[in-house]
């Protein structure tokens, strides 16, 4: 689901139907101001009635709406997945599959999660981003923690928490190979703009998005580590730890690792 996001929306298009067939993908556009896209043939594109509400609220809303269409196309396929506009469900390259060639050879009887990676901006070394060409060939450094490890993937109708963060009343399992990049973060100035959108204003979005600019920040400060060492910590980490107030969430000790995004990646998004 979206609204006034063709940036993400476009690049979200393009790489979910080369992976999956357009005919496949489903975008609710959130309120009928919303002008029907033409750069995106065969998808199927929804204009919903805007939900209404602040973050929290709004954010709750989205994720029963969203809920209930995913149910209803258990009618069609055996899996759906879910996701905002910025994160992308990626197959490591070195595995030679697309994505639904690795997600039809898992073994899953409820959900399947890919470890979080939050790409951002190093200012010190990286512009501004040209969203004509791929993501990965202009950023090259991410934050590893918890918050997009989200089981984005559902083999059986289930309920996703706000913002797919969990499945309600089910665990989660992280399948190896597989990550959730969220592109969000991967621009000051996108960011900066993003501030001045009355609707997001109006939405109690101001604190939210200034939260953004902290990976911004981790990515352009710390050093960079070893992408295969680390994200194999990360998940063995979020596998097994548990905050105690949400235990179908993964945790990381409150660790911040920033890690360097191998060239493998270079042109997928």
């Amino acid at each position: 689901m979206a609204r006034n996001d063709e940036f993400f929306l476009r690049k979200w298009v393009s790489y979910y139907g080369k992976e999956l067939g357009m005919e496949n993908l489903y975008v609710f556009l959130d309120g009928k101001d919303q002008p029907l896209p033409d750069w995106c043939p065969g998808v199927q594109v929804t204009v919903c009635d805007k939900i209404q509400g602040k973050v929290v609220e709004l954010d709750r809303r989205r994720l029963e709406f969203l809920s209930d269409q995913a149910a209803k196309l258990f009618s069609r396929y055996d899996m759906v997945i879910g996701t905002d506009a910025d994160e992308f469900l990626i197959v490591d390259p070195r595995l030679g599959m697309k994505l639904a060639e690795y997600l039809s050879a898992l073994d899953c009887r409820s959900s399947v999660s890919g470890l979080g990676v939050d790409v951002g901006q190093n200012i010190s070394c990286e512009g501004v981003i040209d969203p004509s060409r791929p993501f990965l060939s202009q950023r090259s450094y991410a934050l590893l923690g918890t918050r997009y490890t989200k089981p984005s993937v559902m083999a059986c109708p289930l309920r996703w928490g706000s913002g797919f963060h969990r499945i309600k009343g089910h665990n989660f399992h992280i399948a190896e190979g597989l990550y959730l990049f969220h592109f969000g973060y991967l621009d000051l100035k996108r960011i900066e703009d993003r501030f001045q959108d009355k609707d997001r204003i109006a939405g109690g979005w101001s604190r939210h998005l200034a939260k953004r600019a902290r990976t911004i920040s981790l990515v352009s400060r710390k050093k960079a580590r070893d992408w295969d060492r680390w994200t194999a910590a990360a998940r063995t980490m979020q596998t097994f730890i548990r905050p105690p107030y949400a235990l179908n969430k993964p945790a990381m000790l409150n660790m911040d690792i920033v890690v360097k995004i191998p060239d493998r990646f270079r042109d997928i998004v």
